[in-house]
């Protein structure tokens, strides 16, 4: 099989790493949600040796990215869980968890089986990092994230960009405090989230 490429993965990894190795400094194993090709998770662990990196995917996804986890050989790359937020989760405590470009092609009702799975994974004062385009206040931040929506919504009525303040309020029903939201490259953000 050819190894699965993306793009946006390739552009962002750099400045989403340069944000998260704060929160993951002292972290010993990091949950990341939605792995889709694998590019994140090689990179992560690549430049966090310290941090046991769990990647984890719906089935379809696993095969393209253990093309990605064998080239690499890291011994601190796990094999893959096969996790749909819209099932049962694998049982696991992980001291931080990591999510990115997942909440915008979920349904709402995914987008809350998400939050319940983070809060119900993590440990006291860990991290949970979610990366993506997000609204604030119900408004756009940019007329391009606008277009992104209208797209993703044309494609799946239950898909598109979801606001910050939603996103809080499902956070405090699982126990998770907002303690950050760092601007990222393309009209993205990065927000993190800490375990109470």
């Amino acid at each position: 099989m050819e190894k699965p490429f993306s793009q946006a993965c390739e552009n962002n990894k750099a400045p989403i790493l340069a944000v998260i190795k704060t929160y993951f400094a002292d972290s010993k194993k990091v949950l990341e949600v939605g792995s889709g090709t694998g590019q994140h998770a090689v990179y992560f662990a690549a430049e966090l040796p310290h941090v046991l990196w769990q990647p984890s995917d719906v089935y379809a996804n696993i095969e393209g990215f253990e093309c990605w986890r064998t080239e690499a050989g890291l011994s601190n790359l796990m094999t893959p869980l096969v996790l749909n937020v819209d099932e049962v989760w694998p049982s696991l405590l992980v001291d931080g968890v990591f999510s990115a470009n997942t909440t915008h092609i979920m349904s709402w009702e995914s987008v809350i089986r998400l939050f319940h799975g983070v809060g119900n994974c993590l440990v006291s004062d860990g991290y949970f990092c979610l990366y993506g385009p997000f609204n604030d206040h119900g408004q756009f931040t940019s007329e391009s994230n606008r277009a992104f929506d209208a797209m993703l919504r044309a494609r799946d009525a239950k898909s598109g960009l979801r606001d910050t303040n939603e996103l809080c309020e499902l956070a405090t029903l699982n126990q998770l405090k907002l303690i950050a939201e760092h601007e990222m490259p393309a009209n993205n953000r990065l927000l993190v989230w800490q375990k109470m």
